[in-house]
């Protein structure tokens, strides 16, 4: 069956070579849009949108948030998303791909080890204040600087400042106390192969057990790692990226449930609607409708 939402790769060019970064205004978007909203999309990379002016409604995996002045949106690769911001938008987007990271001796578990960028979590905006808008700026036009010049070194130049702007975001997320260094780094890498393990066998392993002998510990002490890192149980994480997926399907794609329940890994197509059903207190045409309703 066909994937009803479009997924965007960075298409442009330079020298023969696809872009891995692009700094672009939400003007520029919203005048190539030509004032039409935006429609359910994903990207394959990931996506900063910084709302300098800007104003509306920013839809992530059928989360809706306010667009306000000063808030600054983080969009990892494959998450649904839609923008809809009233007139005359100011602000700056931010994309760049995985590989651009790596390229930057920006090892993959620095994107990990953040709060910002969330496969299947909750995704709210972070709010500035003075101080932070101030120093996110320096890093921005510096990086426009060095983007618009294509001089030599420029994607270094760029993966510079692109580092400090999201340790600067980042250091302003809350963060669960905990003093001892030793326990938050050992939790750390757990929470981050845990995530990692999720997102990669969520449609076959629904049990906690199977990520637990992955992860060579034990159910219950994964489930208190990640109860005290995400406020959930490794279960309900589990099960939540499990409907989330399903979600995504009943909206993006032309998929039976029957069928979305295989895709899912349930033999039992009844089973999966009881499941659906028994986490969102609505069945996937319910779920659809309501939707379609809003």
């Amino acid at each position: 069956m066909q994937d009803l939402v479009k997924t965007y790769d960075l298409n442009l060019l330079y020298e023969g070579s696809p872009m891995p970064f692009v700094l672009k205004t939400m003007e520029e978007i919203d005048e190539q849009l030509g004032g039409i909203a935006d429609t359910p999309h994903r990207h394959n990379y990931y996506t900063v949108i910084w709302s300098l002016t800007a104003t509306g409604k920013h839809i992530i995996d059928f989360h809706a948030y306010p667009i306000q002045p000063d808030c600054v949106f983080f969009v990892s690769p494959d998450q649904v998303h839609q923008i809809i911001t009233d007139p005359l938008p100011t602000g700056y987007v931010i994309l760049f791909t995985p590989e651009f990271l790596e390229k930057n001796s920006i090892r993959k578990d620095f994107i990990s080890n953040l709060k910002l960028f969330r496969n299947s979590d909750e995704t709210p905006p972070l709010q500035l204040t003075p101080l932070m808008a101030e120093r996110l700026l320096h890093f921005t036009l510096q990086m426009k600087t060095a983007f618009q010049s294509k001089n030599e070194m420029f994607l270094e130049t760029i993966g510079a400042y692109l580092k400090l702007f999201i340790i600067e975001c980042n250091g302003h997320c809350s963060l669960h106390e905990n003093t001892n260094t030793q326990s938050i780094e050992v939790g750390k890498a757990l929470v981050r192969n845990f995530k990692d393990l999720v997102e990669k066998n969520f449609r076959k392993w629904h049990q906690v057990k199977f990520y637990a002998e992955a992860l060579y510990v034990t159910p219950n002490y994964l489930n208190e790692v990640i109860k005290s890192s995400v406020n959930t149980s490794a279960k309900d994480f589990i099960q939540n990226r499990l409907i989330l997926e399903a979600r995504r399907m009943v909206v993006h794609t032309e998929k039976s449930a029957k069928e979305i329940g295989y895709t899912l890994g349930f033999d039992d197509p009844s089973h999966f609607s009881k499941f659906f059903k028994n986490h969102t207190r609505q069945s996937l045409q319910e779920f659809k409708e309501g939707l379609m309703t809003r």
